[in-house]
C-alpha cells in the first residue's frame, strides 16, 4: 500500500508562524502557569500579524519577541510586526475546564518504527530536520535558506520517491544545488535504488519565506500529527495553552495510543476523543488497534482506555505536566515521536 506524506523545514512560512505561536504560549506560561493563550500568525510579504485571546497576568512585547523567533530561524530580513491581542471575553472566562470549543481530536501509534509513527512520517521528519542541520552546522552548505519541504512516498517499506524544495542563494549554480543536496541529504537517509527523486523541479528556489509568500499558524496540522494518514480532527495545536482541550487532548489521545501498543495489546492503535463545548468529559471515546491475534480485524479497546485513563483536560494536564515552557519545540517536525515530551514518555498507571 502506497502512503504519502509531507514535511517541511522551520523556515517554512506556515512553520515560522508556528514557532511565534509557541514561543508566545511559552512566554506567557514562563510568566505565569495560569494564562490562558489562544493566538493565531500570519506572515505575508515582509508583515507578521499577530491576534487573538489572553487572560494573563504577565506583560512582554510579544512584537520583540516574534522578531527574535524569525531571526533565530535564520531569517536576516527584516519584518514589520502588528499585534492585536485582546482579552478573553467574558463568556469564555466562564470556562475552566479547557473545552471552549466543540472538537475531535485523534492519536495514533504504530509499532512500525521506534518513534511509534508511520514509517513515512519518520523519514519526511528526518529529512527536513537533515536539511535544516546541514543549513545550520555544515559551511559547506551556507547558501541554503531556511524556507524548503520534503514529500516522500512508500510502498510498504520502500521509500519509492522523493520531492525536495530547498530554497538557497543566487550565488549557487542549479546543478550544484542538486548534486549536494543528492549526495549529503537523500542517498544517506533513503538510499538511491529504486527511488526516484527531485529537487526543486521547477529550477531556482531563491525568492523564498515571507519575501515570495505567506503563512498561517494551524496551516500545517498534517506535518504536526500523522502526515494525514489517519483521520484528521480540525483543530490545529499551535497557539494553544496546555489547559485547551485542543492541545491537551491531542497530546493525550496520542500517550492512550501508545500505551495501547507499548502494552502489546495492539500493533497499531487510533484514538478518538470528542469534546462538546462546556463539557469536560468526552462525549464519545472510542479506541481501536490491530494485532497478531486480530487476524485483521480491529479489536475495540475502548472501555480498556476509559478505566485506565482520565481524559478531562485538567486532568490531562495534571497527568503529563503540561504546564511547562516547552511548545516551540514542538512546532518543528512533528509533535510526536521524539523524546522530551512527557506524552512521548511510556505511561505508568
Amino acid at each position: 500500500m502506497k502512503k504519502t506524506v509531507e514535511s517541511v523545514t522551520q523556515g517554512h512560512p506556515d512553520k515560522v508562524c508556528d514557532q511565534i505561536a509557541d514561543a508566545i504560549v511559552d512566554e506567557y506560561l514562563r510568566r505565569d502557569r495560569q494564562a490562558r493563550v489562544d493566538v493565531n500568525v500570519l506572515g505575508s510579504h515582509g508583515m507578521v500579524m499577530i491576534g487573538g485571546e489572553v487572560t494573563s497576568t504577565a506583560d512582554f512585547d510579544i512584537g520583540s519577541l516574534a522578531k527574535q523567533v524569525y531571526a533565530e530561524i535564520g531569517y536576516r530580513d527584516d519584518i514589520e510586526v502588528f499585534v492585536n491581542v485582546e482579552a478573553q471575553s467574558t463568556e469564555m472566562k466562564r470556562v475552566h475546564n479547557g473545552v471552549t470549543d466543540n472538537m475531535v481530536v485523534n492519536g495514533f501509534a504504530t509499532n512500525e518504527t521506534r518513534e511509534l509513527l508511520p514509517r513515512a512520517v519518520v523519514y519526511a521528519h528526518n529529512l527536513v530536520r537533515r536539511l535544516d542541520d546541514l543549513r545550520k552546522t555544515d559551511p559547506a552548505f551556507s547558501w541554503l535558506k531556511p524556507d524548503g519541504k520534503v514529500q516522500l512516498t512508500m510502498d510498504g517499506a520502500r521509500v519509492t520517491a522523493v520531492t525536495v524544495l530547498a530554497s538557497h542563494q543566487v550565488s549557487i549554480d542549479e546543478h550544484d544545488v542538486k548534486t549536494a543536496l543528492l549526495e549529503r541529504l537523500l542517498v544517506p537517509i533513503v538510499g538511491e535504488e529504486g527511488v526516484s527523486m527531485y529537487i526543486n523541479p521547477i529550477g531556482t528556489f531563491i525568492d523564498a519565506g515571507f519575501r515570495a509568500d505567506s503563512g498561517a499558524s494551524g496551516r500545517k496540522v498534517t506535518v504536526d500529527t500523522y502526515g494525514g494518514l489517519i483521520p484528521q480532527g480540525d483543530k490545529s495545536i499551535s497557539g494553544k495553552d496546555p489547559s485547551r482541550v485542543d492541545r491537551a487532548g491531542a497530546y493525550m489521545a496520542r500517550y492512550a495510543a501508545r500505551y495501547l501498543v507499548e502494552q502489546g495489546l495492539a500493533t497499531s492503535a487510533m484514538v478518538s476523543l470528542v469534546y462538546s463545548m462546556g463539557r469536560a468529559e468526552p462525549v464519545h471515546l472510542s479506541a481501536s488497534g490491530m494485532g497478531e491475534k486480530s487476524r485483521g480485524a480491529k479489536m475495540d479497546l475502548t472501555e480498556l482506555l476509559k478505566k485506565t485513563f482520565d481524559f478531562r483536560p485538567e486532568a490531562i494536564a495534571e497527568r503529563l505536566n503540561l504546564f511547562q515552557p516547552v511548545y516551540r519545540a514542538t512546532a518543528s517536525y512533528g509533535h510526536f515521536g521524539r523524546a522530551g515530551f512527557p506524552w512521548e514518555e511510556t505511561a505508568v498507571v
